[in-house]
């Protein structure tokens, strides 16, 4: 090798240190979002997706990346409607372990070097075994797993910028301390955040970019989460920082990244899409009817992003998008839950530096026994068993001793339910569980002269299973734990008076256009409330009949409504509930308002889900 060369490869490690490299883009001016070229038909499903592009003379180096996103803390296999992946049980640590193993050695097989990335949330709206010790299991375990290099998500700001820098850089918790006896060293895989930017610094919080080096050509990659994730945690933790552009940041990096002679990028960014029908259940690896915020991120990009490994939307695809010069680059996204792993094949031109091939399949992380028909072996009705065989003894280990710690609490019976309550939304924008929630609320808050309750949808995070035993609770029985993994955030229920023209103003809210809602967001409501709308119709007219047990709403009466703080302060767009007045703090979270609510009496039934009447 010569001594150029060296030079340069020397100055490549060093810009994957966050100190040179923030140095360095200080200096830069920002980037502009590029004009998107035209593309003729785009939106090939392929399974798996395969991109070659134009092949230099020269030799090829072969490459392989792993990669997952949005694995929201579940060391434990998935219950209930979303135990299975196509009808395929799937998830959990251990298992998720075993089928990356299984994976690199089939590339290393090959004589492929793999990398193995995140694309956020990999903590945050996590179940109590993870949550109980603010996510330290998870960050231990995406470190004895093997991952790498992950950007941030949204829900790595659950707990503020502060938190989020601890569990990067280690340390015990500032008020619970280090839980588990033994300390807390942080993350060994690279957590990248281009995008958000200290108002102090005015530079990112951790690490915008890192290389690695494959077979002696080097590969960059960059990290962003969405640049709406303000809108989507809450307020009180983000207060030092803004969030950028997705594509202005990704542009602004990979262009630094070429100047010191990175030629192949890949982006982790924390934005994605979702396949449509038909067919009515898309494969695990196919690009069906694609649509999303990132077809426009992908429009954006500088064509040296060949590979863009996305996330939260909880979606399965693998996508050919066009970027800003035409040319496709390969769009991933492995679902959710650790319940797939998206592998990627890829070639490298030595000369050139440049990516000449690329190809991406998802695969599922299976977990069950089949039986000889093909179909899955279950312990009871919807419960799955497990295969010994594919369990990852070191994963399991450490995974054991949270699930050792935290059962105590966590196999609690708290209350029954009297068959499977599920947070799916019907037609209407309202679901059962979110029925339950609100109820459970209003419950919890009516001594304090509560009269209605509203629940963000996105707050609901897993149905509860009848048939689900975790801590070997009968059938209908509730667990701590299994609440716990319905209401993950800890919320603090807060009451506030609002008058009845606010109230509508607040449900207008719910639609894109009113008062800088850009999301539609069907709040969840409680016994008595009822409403029509039409999301036809103009912005601020959409929601009518808005009455009260029966009663219709009286612009200039006043009314005691009962939110969660995230919504209260501003969250998912709402900032019609900031206008409450005589707020009040009710004690404890709001897991327990659902806790009492499941314990008061005779089990708990699934929700009507016919509060809400959609018209258009």
């Amino acid at each position: 090798m010569s001594q150029p060369r060296s030079r340069g490869r020397a100055v490549l490690r060093h810009l994957a240190a966050p100190a040179l490299a923030l140095a360095v883009v200080a200096t830069l001016p920002a980037a502009t979002r590029p004009a998107p070229a035209p593309a003729a038909d785009p939106w090939a499903a392929l399974a798996p997706v395969s991109v070659s592009y134009a092949k230099p003379t020269g030799g090829e180096v072969k490459g392989n990346f792993l990669s997952y996103n949005d694995f929201h803390g579940a060391i434990d296999p998935p219950a209930g409607s979303g135990a299975v992946v196509n009808g395929t049980p799937a998830g959990g640590v251990e298992y998720l372990a075993t089928w990356l193993k299984k994976l690199r050695a089939e590339a290393k097989a090959e004589g492929r070097v793999t990398t193995t990335v995140g694309a956020g949330d990999l903590i945050g709206a996590t179940p109590l075994v993870s949550a109980a010790f603010h996510d330290e299991p998870t960050i231990e375990l995406m470190d004895q797993i093997g991952l790498e290099i992950s950007s941030v998500g949204n829900h790595e700001f659950d707990e503020g910028v502060d938190e989020l820098i601890r569990l990067n850089k280690g340390g015990c918790h500032p008020v619970d301390g280090c839980q588990d006896g033994d300390g807390f060293k942080g993350a060994k895989f690279t957590y990248l955040a281009a995008n958000t930017i200290s108002k102090k610094t005015k530079l990112p919080i951790l690490p915008p970019v890192d290389v690695k080096f494959v077979g002696g050509v080097p590969v960059g990659f960059v990290g962003v989460t969405l640049e709406g994730t303000p809108g989507i945690v809450n307020p009180a933790g983000i207060t030092s920082v803004t969030f950028a552009d997705e594509v202005e940041t990704a542009n602004k990096w990979g262009g630094l990244l070429k100047l010191f002679g990175v030629k192949a990028m890949v982006l982790l960014v924390h934005e994605g899409g979702a396949q449509s029908p038909p067919p009515s259940t898309p494969g695990v690896s196919d690009c069906a009817n694609f649509s999303g915020p990132i077809v426009d991120i992908v429009k954006g990009l500088r064509p040296e992003f060949g590979l863009v490994v996305s996330g939260h939307t909880h979606r399965f695809y693998s996508c050919s998008l066009p970027n800003s010069s035409g040319q496709p680059s390969v769009v991933t996204s492995a679902g959710n839950n650790g319940q797939l792993i998206t592998d990627v094949d890829y070639s490298l031109n030595r000369r050139t530096g440049r990516f000449t091939g690329i190809s991406a399949r998802n695969v599922i992380v299976e977990n069950g026994v089949r039986n000889a028909d093909g179909t899955w072996q279950q312990t009871s009705p919807g419960v799955y068993a497990r295969n010994p065989d594919l369990v990852d003894a070191g994963a399991k280990a450490l995974a054991d001793k949270y699930r050792t710690a935290v059962a105590p609490i966590a196999n609690k019976v708290v209350g029954k339910i009297s068959a499977d309550i599920v947070r799916d939304a019907l037609p209407n924008g309202e679901s059962p569980l979110g029925d339950v929630i609100a109820d459970a609320q209003l419950a919890y808050t009516k001594s304090n002269g509560a009269q209605i309750a509203l629940m963000n949808p996105g707050g609901v995070r897993a149905s509860m299973s009848y048939g689900a035993s975790a801590g070997g609770e009968a059938p209908g029985e509730v667990t701590y734990g299994e609440a716990f993994a319905v209401q993950p955030f800890n919320n603090l229920v807060v009451t506030q008076t609002f008058t009845g023209a606010q109230l509508k103003n607040v449900l207008e809210q719910q639609f894109v256009g009113f008062n800088g809602q850009t999301a539609q967001r069907i709040l969840q409501v409680s016994a008595g409330l009822t409403y029509s709308y039409d999301s036809t119709a103009p912005a601020g007219s959409r929601v009518s009949a808005l009455a009260l047990n029966g009663t219709p709403v009286d612009p200039a009466a006043s009314f005691k409504v009962t939110t969660n703080d995230f919504l209260a302060n501003g969250g998912d767009g709402f900032t019609e509930l900031k206008g409450g007045t005589g707020r009040t703090t009710a004690p404890g979270f709001d897991v327990d308002a659902l806790v009492a609510y499941l314990g008061a009496g005779d089990p708990v039934a699934p929700g009507p889900a016919n509060r809400i009447t959609r018209l258009g």
